[in-house]
Formats: C-alpha cells, structure tokens, sequence
C-alpha cells in the first residue's frame, strides 16, 4: 500500500509518499518548503502569506515527491492530508489537493489529525514482524501551539491527560526571543544562546506543577517585566528594545528560561508515566528538537526505571511523512475518510 500526504496546516508546505511492506515500511520522498523566511520579519505566522505560499509550493512538491519516489499519482493507493487543528486557510489547500487526486484516480482519501500525526512519530519506522508496534505510553507533545499530555493505550486509543491552558512552550519561547531580538522562530535561537549560560543564574517560576494542565505566560511576564532591572544602561526603558544585555548575562537568560520550561516539561510527563503505570515516555513537536528538553527527559525517565524515546528531529517539525505514517497505520485499520469531510481548525485529539 502507498500513501501521498500532505501537510499545510501552518507555514510548512510538505509532501510526502510512504510505502508499506511486510518487511517495513519505506519512505519514498518527503518533501518541505519553509516559509520562516517570508516570516520572520513579523515575528510569527502571518495566515493570508501562509495560505498563498501554499499554493505556490504544493504543486511543485507534489512534481518532486513523484519523481523522487519514481511513481506516478495513479500507482499511489489514497491520498491523506492533515485536516486539523491549524490555520484554516491553509488546511483547506492540503486537504482540497489530496481530495481532488483521489477523486481523479479513484483512490481512498484519508483526513489526518495533525496531533496524531506528532504522537505517532515516535514509532516511525519501528516494525516488528512487518507490522508497526504502537506500544502503551505517555506521550508528550510540545510544539509552537501545543502543549500536551496524552496516554496512549494503541492507534485511535488515546486518552489526554493534561495541556496548555494559555501559551504553549513553542509560543513562550518565541514571545521571549523576539522581547530579546534573536530572531524566530524563538526555540532555536534561545536553545543556541543558552548554551554557556547558568540555568540557575535567574529565578524564573515553575507555574501548575501541581496540576496536570500547563501555563507558560507567566514565565513569559515573569521575563518581560525582569529585562528593565538588568539592562545595563536607561536605553530599553526608552526604546523598548534590550539591545544592552551583555553576552554572558543574556547566555544566562536564556538558560535559565530554557531550564524553567524544561523542569515543568519533565516533571509533569514522568508523574504522568508513573500514574499511569507505563513503561515508555515519548515525546515530538518542534519543541523536543531542543537537545537540553530530550537530555533531561531520557536521564529522569532513565532514572525511574522508565523507557524514552523520541520522533528524530526531522520528523519534530511539521512534515507529511508523520502524516503519511498516521494515515498508513489508520487505513491498514480500516479507517477512511469521507472526500466531504471537512477540514477543522479547532480539531482536538480524536479520544
């Protein structure tokens, strides 16, 4: 069975086609366009330039995946794209492409929650005996809109345990690292100057530890309203732009912002394991490319007796080979979808 995907649920245009075999599933092409650049200039995503790069790349990614994988769109056995949650204006070029080729060829088409697709992506390319293992475990995603907990007893079996109740992690980290002019997406650029810097030096707050749910923005206050006690001189109180941390305290800034969103991350995915009684934390987004977040879970989840594994950071960003994965798993299920199904920005984790 081969299944094209598409993702453009945000400011990723992705293509993707995915074999499967007894013997293990094989990627044949997957294919990203990134808009960070047309982006970055307004710090965040910009729907209406989103939707219109869309159009602009998915044909041409759709001309490469095919010749990349050496097949043409009548040899592919459903077409799959990412109906929810995201921007509407994007979604619905994804979808309504993938719609229009199995309707042409008269082949399945199948709507992939994009979340589903994040909590799947652990288990890519993981067989046993040619079928793909979706092991009992707790599952976290964090990416630039969500935040969250979910225990995982099998495909479709999910249950969600706790998420974001304001910003997620990927939205703190991108609110402080443009109140500090590093650029976006925020994640990278804190991850990079963080290193080198003292994760204790600052005293951020560790915000619902008590609770399963999550809360970043008032760690993301609790930064804004320090940066006018360390400037070095009156110029940000003016301008609004700390242009004047020095290298070393602005390395220990961001560790210590860094630190304060790994703790919370850690410690409410390793109680969630323990309650639950499972032996496997995973965890994907964008978020868990950060290598200090994937450290530090693999040494708790180590410590506690406990298995860590995570998607590979290609697979941590948005892509069409996760979607290509979920839809795989779901139609060797059974499942289909309708080509009248609409897509659903507010779309939660099918429970």
């Amino acid at each position: 069975m081969t299944v094209l995907a598409l993702e453009t649920s945000c400011d990723e245009t992705a293509v993707a086609i995915l074999r499967g075999h007894r013997s293990g599933d094989e990627l044949l092409a997957s294919e990203v366009a990134s808009q960070v650049a047309a982006h970055e200039k307004y710090g965040g995503i910009v729907p209406e330039i989103a939707s219109r790069n869309h159009l602009i790349y998915a044909p041409r990614l759709l001309d490469r995946a095919a010749s990349a994988a050496k097949t043409r769109f009548s040899e592919i056995d459903a077409f799959a794209a990412t109906s929810g949650p995201g921007l509407a204006s994007s979604l619905m070029i994804g979808a309504s492409i993938a719609k229009g080729l199995a309707i042409g060829f008269g082949k399945r088409y199948l709507g992939v929650n994009h979340l589903e697709g994040h909590l799947l992506s652990p288990f890519f390319g993981v067989e046993k005996n040619g079928d793909n293992v979706i092991r009992p475990n707790v599952s976290l995603i964090v990416s630039g809109g969500h935040t969250m907990l979910v225990f995982v007893r099998g495909l479709t079996n999910y249950q969600l345990i706790g998420h974001t109740v304001d910003d997620a992690a990927g939205e703190a980290f991108d609110k402080v690292a443009k109140m500090l002019r590093l650029g976006y997406p925020g994640g990278p650029e804190i991850e990079k100057h963080a290193r080198g810097g003292d994760p204790k030096h600052f005293d951020f707050p560790r915000s619902m530890l008590a609770s399963e749910n999550f809360s970043f923005s008032g760690l993301k206050t609790a930064v804004r309203y320090l940066l006018p006690k360390i400037m070095l001189d009156e110029e940000w109180r003016l301008t609004q732009t700390p242009y004047n941390l020095n290298d070393q305290t602005l390395r220990d800034l961001c560790a210590s912002f860094q630190q304060a969103i790994i703790d919370v991350l850690v410690t409410k995915t390793i109680a969630a394991a323990q309650k639950y009684r499972v032996d496997l934390v995973t965890i994907s987004g964008g978020v868990s490319c950060n290598q200090e977040l994937r450290r530090q879970m693999r040494d708790a989840s180590s410590r506690k007796g406990i298995e860590f594994k995570s998607a590979e950071p290609w697979l941590c960003t948005d892509n069409a080979a996760m979607i290509a994965f979920a839809a795989l798993l779901r139609l060797r299920a059974g499942f289909e979808s309708h080509v009248t199904e609409e897509i659903d920005p507010n779309l939660a984790l099918a429970l």
